[in-house]
């Protein structure tokens, strides 16, 4: 069988497939315009944002107390707000006030935050304890710890025991909560390969359970800090010699709103500040965990 010159001629001269050569052609060059336009976009800094809202409402405030538009008797103007703060802080009354309920508060937290990380403990380790603790739990939680202060008045009197007990109630309930939920909450199977890893029960507690734990724990100590401030405002007033609560009392009896509204704003500077301190704390501690930080 003879084969035709042009043929074989026409053959040759077709071109090969890129699939059995040995060149690759270079990948299209391509320019989203959109994400270049995206990252030149200029973005307000986080913290300037977080303070917009506050600022904002301390200029709104002082444009309707200039304006005549919120009357002094009302509520006084951030500037006498100020002025006050600067004279009794010059005449130390502030700073001791601060320190009697930064004392109430702390010593009250240490007391509620024993009692909550013991029985969430008990009941979210053990059965027995979770029979016996969180029904009770439940129960007591449905009472207003506020309600309880004529009832701890004539248990403890009116000194600086009732006070304490106050906030150590106030901080019990979050604190065990979420503690015993976060326990709770651990996934059966890592404690199941835990187990077939050989760990016995301290150590399934030690590194299983507890750090599945420590997200709810943290939360709960947000809760706790701030509750134990507002429990701290009804507390000091129960006859109380020195602290927020008290220099609050004078002033209402004299219609002083300048120095309410002071207290409360230290109130809320405590509050925020605590509250700074458990963020920070959990970035520390939760480095391991990745969680959602919301889009940008």
């Amino acid at each position: 069988m003879t084969t035709n010159p042009l043929d074989a001629a026409a053959t040759r001269a077709l071109p090969r497939p890129d699939f059995l050569t040995d060149k690759v052609p270079p990948p299209a060059r391509v320019t989203i315009r959109g994400a270049a336009r995206a990252t030149r976009r200029f973005r307000v800094p986080r913290s300037v944002r977080r303070t917009a809202g506050p600022v904002g409402l301390v200029l709104l405030w002082f444009l309707t107390s200039a304006t005549g538009v919120l009357p002094e008797s009302v509520l006084a103007s951030p500037v006498d707000v100020v002025k006050q703060a600067v004279e009794l802080t010059q005449n130390g009354e502030l700073p001791s006030a601060i320190a009697a309920s930064g004392r109430r508060a702390a010593i009250g937290f240490l007391i509620g935050a024993t009692v909550a990380l013991s029985l969430s403990l008990l009941a979210g380790l053990f059965r027995l304890g979770e029979d016996v603790i969180d029904s009770s739990m439940g129960m007591f939680r449905a009472i207003p710890w506020v309600g309880l202060i004529p009832l701890f008045i004539v248990w403890f009197g009116i000194e600086e025991t009732p006070k304490i007990a106050l906030v150590a109630l106030g901080v019990t309930y979050p604190l065990y909560f979420n503690i015993y939920g976060g326990i709770r909450s651990t996934d059966s199977q890592l404690v199941e390969a835990a187990r077939m890893m050989g760990l016995g029960r301290l150590g399934l507690i030690r590194y299983v359970i507890l750090p599945s734990a420590l997200p709810g724990a943290l939360v709960g100590l947000r809760y706790a800090l701030s509750t134990a401030w507002l429990a701290l405002v009804f507390a000091e007033q129960i006859n109380a010699d020195a602290g927020l609560g008290y220099l609050m009392s004078n002033a209402q009896q004299y219609f002083r709103t300048d120095i309410i509204v002071l207290c409360l704003a230290v109130y809320a500077l405590l509050g925020l500040a605590c509250d700074f301190a458990v963020r920070v704390l959990s970035r520390r501690l939760l480095t391991w965990r990745a969680n959602f930080e919301g889009e940008a």
